[in-house]
C-alpha cells in the first residue's frame, strides 16, 4: 500500500495537473460533445484543453508499440474497438513475452466522467492511469524514461509533439496529457437506449426490452445506476475466490483495509453485450453465465458480501426467473453503441 502511494506521489511531482502548456504555435481547440442525458464531466479540461493536434498525438500513442519494452504491446493491443475496447480471447490481460496478469481488461469508454480507474481504483486521475500498464511487468513492462527516450528518437514524434504542444520536447506530462485527450473523446452515448430516453429518431423499446428495463430498475439499478450504468462504488458481489490468483485482494490492494477484500469497482454496463468475458478475472463468457451466477452461484469468498445481494433469509443472490433473464438481456443489448464501436476517430487505421 505504501509503495503504491509513494509511487503516485513521485509521479505527480512531474505530472502537474494544474500546469497549462504554453503554446508557441496556434493549436486548433475543439469542444467535447457530451450527450444531453449524461452527467457533468469529472475530467478538468481547463487543465488540459482538447485540441485536434493533442488528440491526434494521443491516438498515435494509444496504438504505439514503443510504449512497451518489446516495442509491440500497445494500449490498443488489449483495448480493441470492435469489442468495446476490451480484449477478446483472453480472460485476463496478456503482455510482453506472453506474460499474463490476473485481471480482465476493462473497457475504455466515458472515462472523462470518472475520477478513479482500474478494478481497484489504484489510479486517481486519468492522466496517471496509463502509468500502471506501461510499468507493469506483466503488461507493457517499460519505464517512463525509456519510453520518452524512444519517442524522442523518432522524427515523426518531433512534428506530432510540436503540433500539439508548440515544440518537439517529449515529456511525461505531455505524453500522458495527450493520451488523456484521446481517451476523453471516447464517449459512448448513442445506443438505442440513449435514443429512446432522448426521444430521438422515433426510437422505442420492444416489449421484451421494456420488460427488461423494468426488471433492471427493480433488481440491478441500485449498483448500475445513472447514465453511466455504475454508481462508481466498490462492492463484493459474492464471486467465488479464484485460487489461480492468490495475489488478488480487490480494493484491499489499494486501501489496505480488510473490509475491502474482494471488493471491485462496479463496472459500467454500456456496450456490455460486447465486452465479455466478465468479472475481474474474466471467468464468465456470456451474459447468461453472469445472470445464472447471480441467481445460483454467489458464495462467501473471504470478504463481506454486499448487503444488497443478501436476501431476507440470509442466502445470497438475486431472484430471477428464466423469462426475466431473457428480458434483462434484451434490455442490456440496447446499451450497445454501434456508432462508438465503428467510429473512425478511435480506429487504429
Amino acid at each position: 500500500m505504501k509503495k503504491i502511494i509513494l509511487f503516485f506521489l513521485a509521479i505527480s511531482s512531474f505530472i502537474s495537473c494544474d500546469k497549462e502548456e504554453v503554446y508557441t504555435a496556434v493549436p486548433n481547440y475543439i469542444d467535447l460533445q457530451v450527450p444531453s442525458n449524461f452527467p457533468d464531466l469529472e475530467y478538468d479540461l481547463s487543465k488540459n484543453p482538447l485540441t485536434d493536434e493533442g488528440v491526434a498525438l494521443g491516438k498515435k500513442l494509444f496504438y504505439e508499440g514503443r510504449l512497451a519494452s518489446d516495442n509491440i504491446i500497445a494500449c490498443g493491443f488489449c483495448h480493441e474497438q470492435a469489442s468495446a475496447f476490451t480484449h477478446h480471447g483472453h480472460t485476463v490481460s496478456h503482455g510482453v513475452d506472453g506474460a499474463t496478469g490476473f485481471r480482465n481488461t476493462q473497457p475504455i469508454q466515458n472515462l472523462a466522467f470518472f475520477t478513479e480507474f482500474t478494478w481497484d481504483g489504484a489510479a486517481i486521475h486519468l492522466d496517471l492511469q496509463p502509468i500502471i500498464p506501461i510499468t507493469s511487468e506483466v503488461e507493457m513492462n517499460e519505464t517512463i524514461p525509456s519510453v520518452l527516450a524512444k519517442l524522442s528518437s523518432y522524427t515523426e514524434y518531433e512534428q506530432l509533439f510540436t503540433n500539439a504542444f508548440g515544440d518537439a520536447e517529449v515529456t511525461s506530462e505531455r505524453m500522458l496529457k495527450a493520451l488523456s485527450q484521446f481517451m476523453v473523446t471516447m464517449i459512448s452515448g448513442n445506443s438505442k437506449y440513449d435514443k429512446v430516453v432522448r426521444n430521438e429518431e422515433n426510437a422505442t423499446f420492444t416489449t421484451a426490452e421494456s420488460e427488461g428495463l423494468e426488471i433492471f430498475n427493480n433488481k440491478c439499478a441500485t449498483c448500475h445506476s445513472g447514465a453511466l450504468f455504475t454508481d462508481k462504488t466498490y462492492r463484493n458481489n459474492g464471486v467465488p475466490y479464484n485460487t489461480k490468483f492468490p495475489e488478488e485482494e480487490g480494493r484491499k490492494r489499494v486501501s489496505g483495509y480488510e473490509s475491502d477484500f474482494y471488493k471491485f469497482r462496479v463496472p459500467s454496463l454500456r456496450n456490455v453485450a460486447l465486452s465479455f468475458p466478465y468479472m475481474h478475472d474474466g471467468r464468465f463468457g456470456t451474459l447468461e453465465d453472469v445472470l445464472n451466477f447471480y441467481t445460483g452461484g454467489m458464495t462467501e469468498n473471504g470478504g463481506i458480501v454486499d448487503p444488497l445481494l443478501v436476501k431476507n433469509n440470509g442466502s445470497l443472490g438475486i431472484d430471477l426467473t428464466s423469462d426475466e433473464k431473457t428480458a434483462l438481456i434484451a434490455f442490456l443489448n440496447t446499451l450497445t453503441d454501434n456508432t462508438f464501436l465503428n467510429d473512425e476517430r478511435f480506429a487504429e487505421y
